[in-house]
């Protein structure tokens, strides 16, 4: 099966900094991928590199078998919602669906006018007459109706309220199970990657630090409570993420394959913020706490 999004030690510089560095990535087609991070953390380099609006500086990347922007029929088959939802502050509604059905030969025109006429934009409105909100549903029925195998979106819900992301969401998830459409979706609000998404890929500091399917990645992280000890101590088996200690007690998050046997210790899953706050709370220099049997007993 072709890779969603392949790259190899790709990386992206800006003067003296590293926006992207040495990021490699396998993710299968048919995913819907969400990409997190602290601001600054490369997310958005990454999927500008992706649709081909800026060069690597290293590295190489290939998005469905294709090098990005490498022609009108690669062009074709992604879309892509840039951060700021860009569109057009002299155009109304009506000019951006029609500019939309010019540029793009997969235009859906049935599928755009039913999802604005459903959100109640009025077609003769400018862009720039817009509250943020509007602007962003906009652009966000721009990308859906290209029809693109894969739609890459740059914070798409951020400027909208709880209900307006709760009905794009839903509207993204029916497009993936209707058309099959792959998402690569970056956005700080976890809880609707949790909603939305079988896949992360967590940024910090221009690197990958966390990449893999979600029910796999929560499958195999586990904070354990019991008493004091020296991480350093532990059995092996494990990957010591992140440790806090009282007098008595020990808590660490952690990472293994294998099952908790040991009773001294109470294991409790995490959820998905959890998740990604410890890996983005660890700083990038850190080496791993590495073990290598299969086990804790």
């Amino acid at each position: 099966m072709t890779a969603l999004l392949q790259t190899r030690g790709l990386g992206k510089r800006y003067r003296g900094r590293w926006a992207l560095a040495n990021c490699t990535l396998d993710v299968p087609a048919g995913r819907v991928v969400g990409l997190v991070g602290p601001n600054g953390a490369g997310k958005s380099t990454l999927l500008n590199t992706a649709v081909g609006t800026i060069p690597p500086t290293s590295g190489t990347i290939e998005v469905l078998g294709g090098r990005p922007g490498s022609g009108a029929a690669q062009l074709a088959r992604v879309g892509f919602v840039a951060q700021g939802t860009p569109v057009y502050a002299s155009l109304s509604v009506a000019d951006h669906l029609r500019l939309g059905a010019r540029l793009n030969p997969g235009w859906d025109d049935t599928l755009a006018r039913d999802r604005i006429g459903r959100l109640g934009l009025d077609p003769a409105l400018r862009a720039g007459q817009m509250s943020g909100g509007q602007r962003a549903q906009l652009a966000l029925t721009l990308g859906i109706a290209k029809r693109p195998e894969l739609l890459m979106l740059d914070e798409p819900v951020a400027s909208l309220d709880p209900l307006a992301r709760r009905e794009f969401l839903q509207d993204l998830m029916e497009a993936v199970a209707e058309h099959g459409l792959s998402v690569v979706m970056s956005s700080h609000l976890i809880s609707d990657l949790e909603r939305a998404c079988d896949h992360l890929v967590v940024l910090v500091a221009s690197r990958v630090v966390l990449d893999g399917e979600i029910e796999q990645l929560l499958a195999t992280h586990h904070r354990l409570t019991g008493p004091r000890c020296d991480p350093a101590d532990l059995p092996a088996g494990l990957e010591v993420l992140s440790a806090s200690h009282t007098e008595r007690q020990s808590t660490l998050v952690i990472r293994t394959e294998a099952p908790i046997r040991d009773p001294a210790w109470t294991a409790t899953p995490l959820n998905l913020e959890d998740l990604v706050l410890t890996y983005m709370g660890r700083r990038p220099a850190e080496p791993d706490s590495r073990h290598q049997l299969a086990a804790v007993r």
